[in-house]
């Protein structure tokens, strides 16, 4: 998520995986991929940058070697039967 600030001085989160464009009309308007439309303060430059940064950091996170990421699979071992010695006895 990248941070914004509405035209009122508010600061927020905006998902940027929604962002569908940004226009600058000269106020910077970020438009989500569902049509909602918001209006910041930062420059069109500094919107951009965020997002590449943003993008950047879940590129670099995902090459850590503690990414988060599940260990491979292994394949089943195939089921095999054998004898199992009475109790008591050590095989």
């Amino acid at each position: 998520m990248i941070s914004l600030t509405r035209l009122s001085g508010t600061t927020f989160l905006l998902n940027a995986d929604l962002i569908e464009r940004v226009d600058c009309t000269p106020d910077t308007v970020v438009t989500l991929v569902d049509g909602t439309k918001y209006l910041v303060s930062e420059p069109l430059d500094d919107v951009l940058a965020a997002v590449v940064d943003y993008r950047a950091a879940i590129v670099a996170r995902a090459g850590l070697p503690d990414a988060g990421t599940l260990p491979p699979v292994s394949p089943r071992p195939t089921a095999r039967l054998a004898a199992v010695p009475p109790r008591g006895v050590t095989p």
